[in-house]
């Protein structure tokens, strides 16, 4: 089933389709091990078998080569399905544990329940990727699923409206296209769980929208991740690494490194090693394609209105939507690029004196997704990821925590709230249910009132 931005409302067609999806849950054919992992299984086909057709829908809208598209959005949901695959079993079995002495003889344990339906509201940065992701999490963990993909990336949602389905238990699942209204429509309904990939505006109105029904979220939002590079650090490698993930999908990531702070004595060398990387890793590409007008207009005015020196890059394509890969050296600590979220191919590098200057710079401001430190000082390198919080951090390399299924990913304060990836996604879309066993037998009387003093007195010791 699919919905079109032009309806405008459909709230009725959308509460039959999740009484639907409940009616399926609550028959508890869901639950079982096999069921789980043949919908994993069904994710796996998917992007094997429809490769081309992913590539060919992320290239109409974003851009993307070939092998961009299979590194960004086939590869990460693939691997995290094979994942959830091999440890399902274990993730699913009860945990025992210890009861008091005062609840002797008795047992305890912790059993996870698929929560019911959930609602996975998917990005247009990695249209493919974040949506499948937070899918293996409902799904290992047993739950029916609502998919709804951005309409900023039309082809890949209507890829995934059409075919998706195909591979997946179709009374379990379904994708509804449509614009944000029909997100809002969607949240009215009362899902048993929401999961939202998307910027911090917007994030605040999905969690707005979900508190009606109390509705619990998983916010994957972003923010301005730091670098930081400290005099010790290996240049080449450090400048090789920022530049590479930077301009991964144009600027467009998450988790992208946003500016960064290198100290004062080997900054112009780094601002030339970046230049350099820059220019070798993009030698065919040209200008970085931006996905629309309003996002190109909002980069390209964070340019105009730069206080800092544009030391590489810099020039716009208006009708092509393109940008040049850019280096903003010095820019104002209150001007957009050092206050909003960049989300394209513009990197600002200010200098700094001291560590201390560092962490009370990064932390005067609202808490990143990441935090990514270059430093071949184990002490300084961990001084800095325990002082500044961010919801992961990665040394001497950026983003590749996201890789990491052994990790969860989340962020913290602005940058998100929950987590997911391999168990912890599991346990995200699970209940975590306390069973407490005891038997009939022993049954003391003293437990039970009219309370002498004696028994007073027992039960204060005891309890």
């Amino acid at each position: 089933m699919t919905a079109t931005p032009e309806v405008k409302d459909q709230t009725g067609e959308l509460g039959d389709l999740l009484a639907r999806l409940r009616t399926t849950f609550r028959s508890g054919r869901t639950r079982s091990y096999e069921w789980r992992k043949a919908q994993l299984e069904g994710i796996v086909r998917f992007v094997a078998e429809r490769e081309s057709d992913i590539a060919e829908a992320l290239a109409a809208d974003l851009g993307r080569s070939e092998f961009e598209a299979w590194f960004g959005d086939i590869a990460p949901p693939k691997g995290e399905a094979e994942y959830a695959i091999k440890h399902l079993r274990r993730w699913m079995r009860p945990q025992r544990r210890r009861v008091p002495l005062t609840q002797l003889p008795g047992s305890a344990r912790i059993q996870y329940e698929p929560l019911g339906v959930a609602l996975v509201i998917g990005p247009w940065n990695y249209p493919v990727n974040l949506s499948l992701g937070p899918l293996v999490a409902a799904f290992a963990a047993g739950n029916c699923v609502v998919l709804k993909p951005s309409e900023v990336a039309p082809a890949t949602s209507r890829l995934m409206a059409e075919a998706l389905p195909d591979y997946l238990d179709k009374d379990a699942f379904a994708v509804v296209e449509g614009d944000g209204m029909v997100t809002q429509e969607l949240l009215s309904l009362g899902f048993d769980h929401a999961f939202f990939t998307g910027g911090t505006e917007i994030g605040r109105k999905i969690m707005a929208g979900a508190a009606n029904t109390l509705t619990p979220v998983i916010l994957e939002l972003g923010g301005k991740s730091p670098v930081i590079v400290t005099p010790d650090a290996d240049l080449d490698v450090v400048a090789r690494r920022i530049a590479w993930v930077k301009l991964m999908n144009s600027g467009q990531t998450c988790i992208a490194p946003d500016y960064v702070l290198v100290h004062e004595s080997v900054k112009e060398q780094l601002v030339a090693k970046i230049r350099g990387a820059i220019t070798q890793l993009t030698a065919t590409e040209g200008p970085k394609r931006i996905v629309n007008q309003r996002q190109f207009e909002r980069l390209a005015g964070y340019l105009e209105v730069t206080r800092g020196t544009i030391v590489a890059g810099g020039a716009t394509d208006a009708k092509a939507l393109t940008i040049e890969p850019t280096i903003v050296v010095d820019p104002d600590v209150d001007e957009p690029v050092m206050t909003e979220e960049i989300f394209g191919p513009i990197l600002p590098v200010r200098s700094y004196s001291s560590l201390e200057a560092v962490v009370d710079f990064v932390n005067s401001r609202p808490k990143p997704l990441g935090l990514y430190v270059f430093s071949q000082d184990k002490a300084t390198a961990d001084r800095l990821v325990e002082q500044i919080p961010a919801g992961g951090a990665v040394v001497n390399h950026c983003a590749i925590h996201y890789l990491m299924p052994s990790l969860p990913f989340g962020g913290v304060g602005a940058s998100g709230m929950g987590a997911y990836h391999g168990e912890w996604g599991f346990q995200a879309l699970s209940h975590r249910k306390s069973v407490a066993v005891k038997g009939f037998r022993p049954d003391p009387s003293i437990v039970y009132p009219p309370y002498g003093p004696a028994a007073r007195a027992l039960m204060r010791k005891l309890f």
